[in-house]
C-alpha cells in the first residue's frame, strides 16, 4: 500500500470539454488540502484525462506513462476518461497505473484516492445507461473559462468512438449555467468559450435551445466575451448566426465540422448533412458578418476515399471562404463501424493527402490574416507565451502578440493589425 499523496499534478489529452472537467477534478482535491505540484516530476499523485478520438491520442498516453514513470518512481498515476473508459482492461496492463475510472466516476477520484485502495483500482460504469449531467467549468486562467453545457451524442457517426465513451447526449439547465456563469465571472474571468459533445443539440429534450442558452449568457455582468465550440453545420441554426451578428459578446468565430467535401463519403459517414448545408451556412456567416472567423474540422483517407473524393474535399475548401483547416488523419477505432469498412486508404496515400490539406489550410490562414492586415481588432491580453511576448485573441481568434507587460493581462484593448512576423504572428504595440 502507498501512503496518501500530497502533491497533485493533471494532464489533459483532448478536447476543451476535458480542459473543463479536469479543472474541476482538480479543484475536488485542491479544496481538500492537496498541493499542487510544480509539475509530474514533484508530484505525489499524477492525474491523466484521456482521450480516444484517435489512434494517435492513445500513443501519447501510453507514452507520458512512460516518461512520469521513468523521472518519478514512486508517482501514483490515476488515468480517467474516454481512453479509461472504452478500454480499461487494456489499461490494467500498463506499468505503474493505480487509477482507472470512466467517464461517470472520474468526479469521484479524490473519493477513492482517499480510501485504501490495491494495485490498481478501476471502475468504469454503463455509460451508456448515464442519463446524469455532471457539471465542470475551469478556472485558475485568469482571462478564460471553458463551460460545459452538454454531453454525450446520439449521432453515432461511423467513424467515432465518442457515443461509447460518454453516452447519450445530454446537458444541464439554462438556471445551473448561467449561476456557473456568474461564478466564473465572479474570479474575474471575461471570457467564457461553451464546450461539449454536440453542444447544437443543447435543449432539444425540454424544449429550450442553444439559442435560448446564448441570449441568457449576454446578460451575464461581467463575461464580455462568449465563444461558441464545435458546432454541427445541420444544427447551425439562422437565428443563432443572426444573433451572433447582432451581439456584441458571442465573438464572431465559428467553428464548424465539415469531415469531407465528398457526399458519398458524408454519406458513408452517417453525417446528418451534404455538403451544400455546410456551404450555405459559411456564406450566410459571411454574408452577415465578413470578418467571422471560420475553422473547419476535416478527415482525410476514410474507407474508401476514392482519390476524386479526396479531390472534390480540397476544391470544395479551396473555393469557400474558411480561415483555418483543422485536418484528421482517420485511424480505426474499435467501437467504430467503420472499422469494419473495406477499401481502406493506405498510410502513404493518407499522408499524402494529409500533406496537400495542411499545405491548403495553412494558404487559407495566411489569406486570412491577409484581409485582416492594418484593421483595427480589440484583443483579450492573456499571459506570457514566451519570456519577452504577451499574447491575446481578437474577437475573430487571430493570434497576436506584443512586448510582455504584466499590466495588461486581462485587459482588452484596440491594436492596429499591422505588422507580422516571420512566425505569421501578427505583432503590436500599445504605443498606436
Amino acid at each position: 500500500m502507498n501512503s496518501k499523496p500530497k502533491k497533485i499534478a493533471f494532464h489533459t489529452f483532448g478536447c476543451k470539454l476535458n480542459f473543463a472537467e479536469t479543472s474541476t477534478i482538480a479543484r475536488s482535491f485542491y479544496e481538500k488540502g492537496y498541493e499542487k505540484a510544480e509539475n509530474k516530476e514533484t508530484a505525489d499523485l499524477f492525474v491523466i484525462n484521456t482521450c480516444t478520438v484517435t489512434d494517435n491520442a492513445e500513443k501519447k498516453c501510453k507514452s507520458l506513462i512512460k516518461q512520469v514513470r521513468k523521472k518519478n518512481p514512486n508517482v501514483q498515476i490515476a488515468l480517467v476518461g474516454c481512453y479509461a473508459e472504452l478500454r480499461p482492461e487494456e489499461m490494467q496492463k500498463l506499468d505503474g497505473v493505480n487509477y482507472i475510472l470512466g467517464n461517470e466516476e472520474k468526479y469521484k477520484l479524490l473519493e477513492h484516492v482517499e480510501k485504501t485502495y490495491d494495485n490498481c483500482y478501476t471502475i468504469t460504469g454503463n455509460i451508456n445507461q448515464s442519463k446524469i449531467f455532471s457539471p465542470s467549468y475551469s478556472l485558475g486562467d485568469r482571462t478564460r473559462s471553458f463551460l460545459k453545457i452538454q454531453d454525450g451524442c446520439d449521432y453515432f457517426c461511423t467513424f467515432c468512438a465518442i457515443p461509447y465513451a460518454r453516452g447519450h447526449s445530454r446537458y444541464d439547465s439554462i438556471e445551473n449555467l448561467i449561476n456557473e456563469a456568474e461564478i466564473i465571472a465572479n474570479h474575474g474571468t471575461q471570457e467564457i468559450i461553451l464546450t461539449g459533445v454536440n453542444i447544437g443539440t443543447f435543449g432539444e429534450k425540454d424544449g429550450s435551445s442553444l439559442f435560448d442558452l446564448l441570449q441568457e449568457l449576454e446578460k451575464v455582468k461581467g463575461i464580455k466575451r462568449i465563444r461558441i465550440s464545435s458546432i454541427e453545420p445541420n444544427l447551425l441554426t439562422d437565428e443563432i448566426i443572426e444573433l451572433v451578428a447582432k451581439s456584441k459578446i458571442i465573438m464572431p468565430h465559428f467553428h464548424i465540422p465539415l469531415q469531407s467535401g465528398s457526399d458519398k463519403i458524408l454519406s458513408l459517414m452517417k453525417r446528418k448533412y451534404q455538403r451544400k448545408v455546410f456551404a450555405d451556412r459559411v456564406r450566410k456567416i459571411k454574408n452577415l458578418l465578413p470578418n467571422a472567423c471560420v475553422a473547419a474540422d476535416v478527415i482525410i483517407g476514410f474507407p474508401g476515399e476514392s482519390d476524386e473524393d479526396f479531390m472534390n474535399t480540397h476544391d470544395f475548401i479551396n473555393e469557400l471562404p474558411i480561415s483555418y483547416l483543422h485536418v484528421f488523419t482517420y485511424s480505426d477505432r474499435p467501437e467504430a463501424k467503420s472499422k469494419q469498412f473495406s477499401n481502406k486508404v493506405s498510410s502513404k496515400v493518407k499522408k499524402e493527402r494529409s500533406e496537400k490539406l495542411h499545405n491548403l489550410g495553412e494558404r487559407k490562414a495566411r489569406l486570412f490574416h491577409k484581409e485582416n492586415f492594418d484593421t483595427q481588432a480589440s484583443i483579450l491580453w492573456e499571459d506570457r507565451k514566451n519570456k519577452d511576448f504577451i499574447q491575446g485573441f481578437t474577437e475573430n481568434y487571430i493570434q497576436v502578440k506584443a512586448a510582455y507587460n504584466p499590466k495588461k493581462v486581462n485587459t482588452i484593448e484596440e491594436v492596429y493589425l499591422n505588422n507580422i512576423d516571420d512566425n505569421g504572428d501578427f505583432l503590436t504595440t500599445f504605443d498606436k
